[in-house]
C-alpha cells in the first residue's frame, strides 16, 4: 500500500520555486480584464522616524485605465485613461497632468496592474533571504529591478496560493524607506463603467 503525506502549506510552498510563483502570478493578472480592490498604505521614512498612513480604493481596467481614490489622510484622486495621468490634490486645490508612459516609468505597480509590466522581463526574481511574515496560504518573492530605478531598490510580493492574487506589496527605496500596501476586497473581471475614469476637478483648481 502507499502512504500519502500531506505537507503543511508553509512546507508545500517551498516546493514551488520563485520563478514558478512569478509566472503563475503574471498569468493570473494577464488574464484579468479588470481589478477592483481596497488597500491600506503605510510608509516608514528612514532617518526621520516618520510613518505615513493612507487608505485607498482602486480600479484598474485594461488596457491602461486606472483610478485611485485616496480616502485618508487627505482626499486625492489619481486617474488615467491610458494616455494621460491626472493627480488631483484636494487639500492644495491642485491637479497635475502628465503622459501615462512617463508615470509608468516611475511607478512599477501601475505598469504591472494595467498590463504593461512583465515580472520575469523587468526583475531579478529571488526567494527572500529572511522569510517575511507569511500566512499559511501565501507565497512571497523578492523582486529586484534589472535596470536601476530612481525610486525602488527592491520589493516583496505576498501572493495567495489559491487565487494567485497579490495580497501585499512592500517597496523599499534607495534610502531604505519602506512602503507597505495591504490589499482587501479584491475582485477581478468585474464590469467597470466608462465614466469611472472621468474626473472634473472643482473650478478653483490649479492645473
Amino acid at each position: 500500500c502507499s502512504i500519502l503525506i500531506l505537507l503543511p502549506p508553509q512546507v508545500a510552498a517551498q516546493t514551488i520555486n520563485s520563478l514558478e510563483i512569478a509566472q503563475k502570478l503574471q498569468n493570473t493578472y494577464k488574464k484579468a480584464t479588470s481589478l477592483v480592490a481596497d488597500f491600506n498604505q503605510t510608509t516608514s521614512i528612514n532617518f526621520s522616524g516618520r510613518v505615513r498612513q493612507g487608505s485607498v480604493s482602486m480600479i484598474f481596467l485594461r488596457p491602461g485605465q486606472l483610478r485611485w481614490d485616496y480616502i485618508a489622510p487627505d482626499h486625492q484622486v489619481l486617474i488615467s485613461d491610458g494616455k494621460s495621468i491626472s493627480m488631483y490634490f484636494e487639500k492644495n486645490r491642485q491637479m497635475m497632468v502628465m503622459p501615462a508612459d512617463r508615470y509608468q516609468n516611475s511607478d512599477v505597480t501601475y505598469a504591472f496592474f494595467v498590463g504593461n509590466g512583465d515580472i520575469r522581463r523587468d526583475f531579478e526574481i529571488q526567494k527572500p533571504a529572511a522569510a517575511p511574515f507569511l500566512a499559511d496560504d501565501q507565497y512571497c518573492i523578492k523582486l529586484i529591478p534589472k535596470e536601476t530605478h530612481p525610486q525602488l531598490s527592491y520589493l516583496h510580493l505576498w501572493i495567495n496560493s489559491s487565487t494567485w492574487l497579490v495580497q501585499r506589496i512592500q517597496l523599499v527605496d534607495q534610502l531604505d524607506s519602506v512602503t507597505d500596501l495591504f490589499f482587501t476586497n479584491i475582485i477581478i473581471n468585474q464590469p467597470v463603467a466608462d465614466e469611472t475614469f472621468l474626473f472634473t476637478p472643482p473650478p478653483d483648481t490649479e492645473i
